[in-house]
């Protein structure tokens, strides 16, 4: 039985009480923080990798990140800045997932171009 998710097939336009869940946690998080956004999102690259996060948890960062001027040069600075507490597997899966997180994107943005045409 094939159970390999397909990213064409998942429909975003679905309730989402546990996104949304996490959204509002993120909300409030970003509100109490002293923080300047660019060094919380980089904060919170560095949390992600250390704990081992699955792409999902990165996906639901990029947005933000974005938004605050974050690059990819940015997060293999955290990558490299992190390897040595956190170790090379988790420093190899977070990369992977990144990368994972940024194909999710590239394709809901390119299923969102084709339903629009």
């Amino acid at each position: 039985m094939d159970t390999e998710l397909n990213m064409a097939d998942l429909d975003v336009t679905e309730d989402t009480p546990v996104l949304d869940t996490l959204a509002d946690i993120t909300a409030v998080s970003l509100e109490r923080c002293d923080l300047e956004p660019r060094d919380l999102m980089l904060a919170r690259i560095a949390a992600l990798t250390a704990v081992g996060a699955p792409p999902a948890s990165y996906l639901l960062n990029a947005g933000a990140a974005a938004d605050v001027g974050i690059t990819l040069k940015d997060v293999q600075g955290v990558l490299i800045a992190v390897a040595p507490i956190v170790g090379t597997p988790r420093t190899v899966l977070a990369a992977g997932n990144i990368t994972r997180a940024l194909g999710y994107a590239v394709a809901v943005a390119e299923a969102e171009l084709e339903d629009a045409s």
